[in-house]
């Protein structure tokens, strides 16, 4: 029995609930680890990732943390169950400048939360080099740091991630998704969908497979690196669910 931070059993999600895009999906999320949820274009991966944070409608199943229940909940209602979601896109508010864009959330004057604003800037020294420069001037790699400093700044025990490497050169996206390894060693429990499948498993814990809106294959990541199934699964020649 794992130590499950956030459950999702027999999911069915979508935009229509006579056309939903999940069909009964479960997942287990243990605490403190990063889990990576792959599959090929239209598997439902981030359906999956929006229901849970409220963005996409719940029409039958349960998603729960600490015993509590999300479904149904808004994304504006995530910081009372200890969650952030950072979306693929949109996450930052690109007229305003770095220091003002964390402010905002932090929700207070940088006088009145200067310690929890200097832990941010300990964490992420390349946007303290940044404060006053606009949030649309910034490199991709630099707007996906400003959306996890934001993220981190509500002090979540859950983070939700949807492709933060979308977009980024090869070097730059596995700098993300190191960082974002690292932060589970600080208590922070992830839950990552990405395209890029083979560096997000070298640094993921436990690896789902969707395809179709179906759970397809989970294990640890390490045992998933180079298992075949994968591509088999990714190119539509395999289903273990129909």
């Amino acid at each position: 029995m794992i130590d499950a931070v956030l459950e999702v059993n027999d999911l069915v999600a979508g935009y229509d609930p006579d056309f939903p895009i999940l069909h009964g999906i479960n997942i287990q999320i243990k605490r403190n680890d990063l889990t990576l949820v792959i599959g090929p274009n239209g598997a439902g991966k981030s359906t999956l990732i929006k229901a849970i944070a409220g963005v996409v409608p719940s029409f039958s199943g349960e998603i729960q943390t600490g015993g509590k229940s999300l479904r149904g909940i808004r994304p504006d209602q995530l910081g009372e169950f200890g969650i952030s979601y950072v979306p693929q896109t949109e996450n930052i508010f690109r007229n305003l400048s770095v220091k003002r864009n964390i402010e905002l959330i932090l929700g207070l004057a940088a006088q009145k939360h200067s310690g929890q604003f200097e832990e941010l800037m300990d964490l992420f020294p390349a946007l303290s080099e940044k404060l006053t420069a606009k949030a649309s001037t910034l490199s991709g790699g630099q707007r996906q740091m400003l959306a996890l400093a934001m993220a981190l700044a509500k002090k979540p025990s859950i983070l939700l991630m949807d492709e933060p490497s979308a977009g980024l050169s090869p070097k730059v996206a596995e700098e993300v998704l190191t960082f974002t390894k690292s932060l589970t060693k600080q208590q922070v429990t992830i839950i990552l969908v990405e395209q890029n499948v083979k560096q997000a498993l070298a640094v993921a814990d436990h690896c789902y497979i969707l395809a179709e809106g179906r759970n397809q294959l989970d294990d640890t990541a390490k045992k998933m690196i180079g298992n075949p199934l994968i591509s088999e699964i990714f190119m539509g020649r395999k289903r273990v669910a129909s």
